[in-house]
């Protein structure tokens, strides 16, 4: 009952580009969460190992490139990493869909045994030459059912407590629709795919197994921390789909972008507004229908004479094909 957990560092999917690496992860002890178990009684014990989380605070790490290059940091005080770093001579080390692998270990003896011999395996994106666009998705009622327009939230708290991710539901055609995305026009553009939720980093491998499980394009997953009464750490002067997005685009300047998302939350508001941040940087807006009547009415009025640029309220995933076809973004 004592005795301590294993430690782990959980490496997040992140993105870069050939001279600037962008890493992030955490460092936790292992719940030994199993994302295969089915009985009700554990899917709950699981949830709540997810968000009662035991931080390794502020240790000394080191990642290893594949060059042989090393960086030294520590994690912060919620046991994340983030290691920004200016980089040359990785063209040569990255894979044929773009990915750049890297270890990431505790630099220094802990008393805690460490899991996987002390050697975490992240990677990190760097867009292909030829991609003709890419793409930012958000994830929940996108292309994950959480139900965030029930009454109450209350399939929301069903979904994700008592739901294994293999158990979850992908919304009809999107993972079709995205692989045709990341594939483009020739087939071959390896369309980078940026996945971006308001869901907390705790989900990070329930989500990751979902995508993976769903058979959706590999991405970056990016996700937000969940502020606490108690931190004092300064707050981010974006909200967190604003400054991931404009990040994104600020990364990549010379890529234009599809953004998709749904009519349940707040993404037509934000993507109308980074439309006018980045003007001729985005290609079209893609918006999923919910059942939520009074929603629906309020979008369709936001983009009643809205000429910017082509959005589609997507009631079916043949809308959409038919939609991006016509474009010219799919074969």
């Amino acid at each position: 009952m004592f005795k301590k957990d294993p430690l782990q560092i959980i490496p997040f999917d992140s993105y870069g580009t050939f001279s600037k690496l962008f890493l992030k992860g955490r460092a936790l002890e292992d719940e030994s969460i199993d994302l295969n178990k089915k009985s009700g009684v554990q899917l709950f014990i699981n949830s709540w190992k997810r968000f009662e989380t035991d931080e390794v605070r502020n240790t000394p790490l080191t990642i290893k490139l594949p060059n042989n290059e090393r960086i030294e940091f520590q994690t912060d005080t919620e046991g994340y990493y983030i290691a920004e770093h200016d980089i040359d001579n990785l063209e040569g080390f990255v894979s044929d869909e773009g990915w750049l692998d890297y270890e990431v270990s505790f630099a220094t003896s802990h008393k805690t045994k460490i899991q996987n011999g002390n050697k975490f395996h992240g990677r990190m994106l760097i867009p292909n030459v030829n991609s003709a666009y890419g793409v930012v998705s958000d994830i929940d009622d996108t292309i994950l059912f959480t139900g965030v327009t029930s009454k109450l939230k209350w399939r929301v708290i069903i979904n994700t407590l008592f739901k294994t991710p293999h158990k979850r539901k992908a919304l009809e055609g999107a993972a079709d629709f995205y692989e045709l995305l990341h594939k483009g026009k020739s087939g071959m553009d390896q369309n980078p795919i940026f996945y971006v939720s308001n869901s907390p980093w705790n989900l990070y491998r329930y989500l990751d197994m979902f995508l993976t499980v769903n058979k959706f394009p590999a991405g970056p997953i990016l996700l937000r921390d969940i502020r606490m009464p108690y931190d004092k750490t300064p707050r981010p002067e974006l909200a967190h789909k604003y400054n991931e997005i404009y990040n994104i685009l600020n990364t990549y300047p010379s890529l234009n972008f599809i953004l998709i998302g749904d009519c349940g939350e707040k993404d037509a508001h934000i993507y109308r507004d980074v439309v006018e941040k980045f003007p001729n940087r985005i290609l079209a807006i893609y918006l999923r229908a919910v059942k939520h009547t009074r929603r629906m009415s309020r979008i369709v009025k936001l983009f009643e004479d809205y000429n910017e640029v082509p959005v589609l309220i997507v009631n079916s995933g043949e809308e959409a094909l038919e939609h991006a076809r016509s474009f010219q973004f799919i074969k």
